[in-house]
């Protein structure tokens, strides 16, 4: 007779290893502060930071070869301010990465339901997604030293 199998235990949520330069990032902080719960396996997650953690590496390379070329070896090197024992910039790295991640795991798994409520749910959720792009750009560019906004003439 056979019996009932229960799933094993989730995934353990190991740090996520980084190139040399930008801090390694863990699964279970980025939980914590983003408000991420359990409907979201690890290994969704897991992916959502890797890619993230691209896209702000990708979007901050200038900056990381002029740190390099100065002798800076990683991003907490880099002089800037310290708050709670950690660099600003390590801080607003984990904040970028963090936001990305959960705009796309939040524009990926959002309810597709097709009532009205669950268009007008569809329709905040955007908004959202849009407020966790913003906050990552914004860490993105504090970082770099650059303006929060970049004005032309036309």
């Amino acid at each position: 007779m056979t019996g009932f199998v229960a799933n094993t235990a989730p995934a353990e949520e190991t740090t996520i290893e980084n190139i040399p330069f930008f801090p390694d990032v863990s699964p279970v902080a980025c939980r914590d502060v983003m408000r991420i719960d359990s409907s979201i396996t690890p290994d969704r997650l897991r992916a959502a930071l890797v890619s993230a953690m691209h896209d702000t590496n990708h979007d901050l390379r200038h900056f990381r070869a002029e740190q390099e070329a100065a002798g800076y070896a990683t991003l907490a090197h880099v002089p800037a301010d310290a708050i709670d024992g950690s660099s600003i910039n390590v801080q607003l790295y984990q904040r970028a990465v963090y936001n990305i991640a959960k705009a796309e795991l939040t524009e990926r798994y959002r309810d597709y339901d097709t009532t009205l409520h669950g268009t007008q749910r569809a329709e905040d959720l955007d908004e959202t997604i849009d407020t966790y792009r913003r906050q990552a750009i914004l860490a993105i560019r504090k970082i770099a030293g650059r303006q929060r906004t970049t004005v032309e003439l036309i």
